[in-house]
């Protein structure tokens, strides 16, 4: 093995600090002898709190200043949030593993209340995701949603201040920083199918970087991996982004694969929901099966209207 150092680039929340540790921690599992150092790095989606993401330019805004020190050799590998990744990943670059998968769902989190439906009418709910308040305008109508930007402790200082009678998380970020306590509740698929990816890391290098491939290979997690694999195609074929309501996610029992999906109007007036289900082994065309499901039940048409 040449390999002697690994540097990590990530984005410099503590909740990504804390995913750039964990991935460093699986490397020296493996690799005890390799020295790995972590490279925080300030992203524009960092810098501008003041605009929802989907209008200056989608969670795009996170990946590029740590796919240029990739470029740059500033760094050897980037730790990301799968939620995160684009759809489309530039050819200098390559996915080379997606680890084992944390809690999916998103997570309601609230001083005053114990879940969406004891919120009365006119309550503030707190998401900046189109996918989240989508999914929730259509279940509860009478609710406001407002934007809710910065790193997870900031929106929670924001409700704690008031701000919000509720806020809607992904629930992985709050479990990995031990913030447990501060989930009322999880939501089921029924009231808000995750965004692909939730829950999951990514490790992305440089393209050809075949000694790297070899080392961090074993960090994929398989079924993980055909699951994420699988909403991302839905995503992609529906042109998924922070700019468009849709959700993927896919579960494995035994030997079968399940996706759910869906696609809506921002306000939540029209929503369209499928499931697609087949061999695990097969996650490509179930993926491929959902999008086209969506697709004959009206998503182009939704889509042409956003």
């Amino acid at each position: 093995m040449t390999i002697k150092t690994i540097t990590i680039a990530s984005r410099e929340s503590p909740l990504a600090i804390w995913q750039a540790e964990y991935i460093k921690s699986k490397i020296n599992m493996l690799y005890p002898d390799i020295k790995i150092k972590i490279k925080g790095f300030k992203t524009q989606g960092d810098n501008l709190l003041d605009q929802s993401l989907a209008t200056i330019g989608g969670k795009g805004l996170f990946i590029k200043e740590l796919e240029e020190a990739l470029l740059e050799k500033k760094a050897d590998i980037a730790v990301h949030s799968m939620k995160d990744l684009p759809m489309d990943i530039p050819d200098e670059f390559q996915l080379i593993a997606i680890t084992e998968r944390s809690d999916p769902r998103d997570a309601f989190v609230s001083n005053d209340f114990d879940s969406l439906a004891e919120m009365p009418k006119g309550s503030i709910v707190g998401t900046s995701s189109l996918r989240r308040q989508s999914q929730i305008k259509a279940k509860y109508p009478n609710l406001i949603i407002e934007p809710l930007r910065g790193n997870l402790q900031t929106r929670l200082n924001k409700l704690d201040k008031k701000q919000y009678g509720a806020i809607i998380l992904a629930a992985a970020g709050l479990l990995r920083l031990g913030l447990k306590k501060r989930i009322k509740t999880y939501l089921g698929t029924e009231i808000s199918i995750p965004s692909a990816g939730q829950g999951a890391l990514g490790i992305e290098v440089l393209s050809g970087n075949e000694e790297l491939n070899k080392l961090l290979k074993a960090l994929n997690d398989i079924d993980t991996s055909r699951c994420v694999l699988a909403e991302r195609i839905v995503s992609r074929s529906l042109a998924g982004s922070c700019t468009v309501p849709l959700g993927a996610y896919a579960s494995i029992s035994e030997n079968n694969l399940i996706i759910q999906g869906f696609v809506a109007l921002p306000d939540g007036s029209k929503i369209i929901r499928a499931e697609s289900m087949g061999e695990k082994s097969e996650f490509y065309k179930i993926g491929e099966t959902l999008s086209q499901l969506l697709i004959d039940k009206g998503a182009k048409e939704i889509l042409s209207k956003i």
